[in-house]
């Protein structure tokens, strides 16, 4: 593919600068260089028509989704060792494999890559309720047979198809979370290969070692560095997990931290054959909507630097679902993920946002029956940069809910203390000290430090729901891969 020359104005600050704000979008534009972005502009496949953005909630919002497709970006079959390669098969496949919403604040100060799981039960346009990952390709199939129907020519009734299956997953992912999708990206499964091969392979970590052969994954325990077809099988492997697709989430999530690294790493910046390489996958699996203009994004997230770059999942009601006819599903509240998801946003312009956290004492006191809960979330705080206060069970009376207190409602401290545990209400309270902001747990708290080492809800449940509230964030900062299952 041909490159042009460095720009005479633009110092290296701005390669990476480019290639971190591009690495937020995980698989899909990550590694581009600023000598590949004008190239690829021309290359690269686009969406149009998508209904994108047109509200300001406080950030942008991107939709990526991981297309489980037996053809490239531009509509082209794989061949017949490429389909091999990816253990894909032949049979003709729109499934929605991943479904992430990445969320970037206005300050363009960090992003947050929310994953949400394939088997979410929501309400899709047209449809009603139903799996998530139906969204598109049920809508597809059913526009598609339509047109053709109608008269429409196979090609045209495809296209058409196509986008109205990524308008449907558009505006089913906009109800769930609340926010304004503002621009869409998709990838196929050879992408995941293409861009995995291009950066000299992903390291990941797993704590057992695993054979499974309808994925293909067979892997050793501890620490290695995976090809393209390895990642694949990494990624797409779901059966015999402990925790189903929750634990492939979180696999996902720690092979896309890491290649974020990978990416930006120096071998990586000033590698011209692998960011050629990158280039290449990308104008071969990529689609982008069409009113994307990436060199404007980059320019836009010029404080973004690879650490702040975070993998989430939405909170979960109930990961052992069924539907009425006894369909196995994942349930979801819609308010909480959609608190959750706003507690994502821009508020770079409150009180609580200029809050330097080591200046705030936090004491933290577990008022249900949930044995180290106090702690886990103690660590939460503290992993975030707040002091460590008095850590134990509550004394007081039974509390319906969780809070934090503060000598006052307004106290910025105790702001910032809500805003870090997902959005959880501020009471005044005078018996709490100046500095000190005091966290009483109830059965309701599904935030950080809400799940056990093994990854499973720490907070009771009276209802016989299994619930998966968000752990822990995975980082796209230095550091060696996360061990997973």
């Amino acid at each position: 593919m041909p490159t042009t020359s460095t720009p005479p104005n633009r110092p290296f600050r701005s390669v990476h600068t480019v290639v971190a704000a591009l690495a937020v979008l995980a698989l899909v534009i990550t590694g581009l260089g600023w000598h590949s972005l004008d190239s690829l502009r021309s290359n690269i496949a686009v969406a149009a028509g998508l209904g994108l953005g047109g509200a300001d909630d406080g950030a942008v919002d991107i939709l990526l989704v991981g297309l489980d497709s037996r053809t490239d970006a531009h509509g082209n079959p794989l061949s017949d060792s490429e389909r091999a390669m990816l253990h894909a098969g032949d049979e003709v496949s729109s499934s929605t494999d991943t479904i992430i919403l990445v969320r970037v604040p206005n300050n363009g100060k960090s992003a947050t890559a929310i994953s949400i799981p394939r088997d979410s039960y929501v309400n899709v346009p047209g449809i009603g309720n139903t799996k998530i990952n139906a969204a598109y390709g049920a809508t597809k199939e059913a526009k598609r047979l339509e047109l053709v129907k109608e008269g429409i020519p196979e090609d045209q009734a495809e296209e058409e198809a196509t986008k109205a299956g990524r308008e449907a997953l558009v505006k089913a992912v906009a109800d769930l979370t609340g926010v304004t999708v503002d621009h869409y990206a998709e990838i196929g499964l050879l992408g995941f290969v293409l861009l995995t091969n291009a950066v000299g392979g992903v390291d990941v970590c797993l704590n057992n070692p695993v054979y499974e052969p309808l994925s293909g994954a067979n892997f050793p325990a501890g620490e290695q560095t995976l090809n393209g077809p390895q990642a694949l099988s990494f990624v797409r492997q779901r059966h015999d997990l402990p925790r189903g697709d929750l634990d492939r989430i979180v696999r996902q999530q720690v092979f896309m931290a890491s290649l974020v690294r990978k990416v930006l790493s120096a071998k990586t910046l000033s590698d011209p054959s692998k960011l050629s390489q990158l280039s290449d996958a990308i104008s071969r699996s990529v689609v982008l909507d069409s009113d994307w203009d990436i060199l404007n994004f980059a320019e836009q997230l010029q404080d973004l630097a690879g650490g702040q770059v975070k993998f989430e999942t939405i909170p979960v009601a109930d990961i052992n679902g069924e539907t009425d006819d006894g369909e196995s599903v994942v349930k979801v509240n819609k308010q909480a993920v959609r608190d959750y998801v706003a507690s994502l946003a821009d508020n770079s312009d409150s009180a609580a946002a200029s809050v330097d956290p080591n200046s705030v004492t936090v004491d933290v006191a577990n008022a249900t029956d949930t044995d180290g809960l106090a702690s886990r979330v103690s660590q939460a705080l503290t992993d975030k940069g707040f002091h460590e206060g008095t850590v134990g069970n509550s004394t007081g009376q039974s509390v319906s809910h969780t809070e934090v207190l503060a000598a006052s409602s307004d106290d910025a401290g105790a702001k910032a203390v809500a805003d870090a545990l997902g959005g959880v209400s501020v009471d005044a309270d005078g018996s709490v000290p100046s500095g000190t902001v005091r966290v009483v747990l109830a059965s309701d708290y599904h935030g950080p430090g809400s799940s056990d080492s093994s990854g499973t809800s720490a907070v009771a449940d009276t209802s016989g729901a299994t619930p998966a509230p968000p752990a822990p964030p995975i980082s796209a900062g230095k550091g060696g891969p996360k061990c997973v299952n």
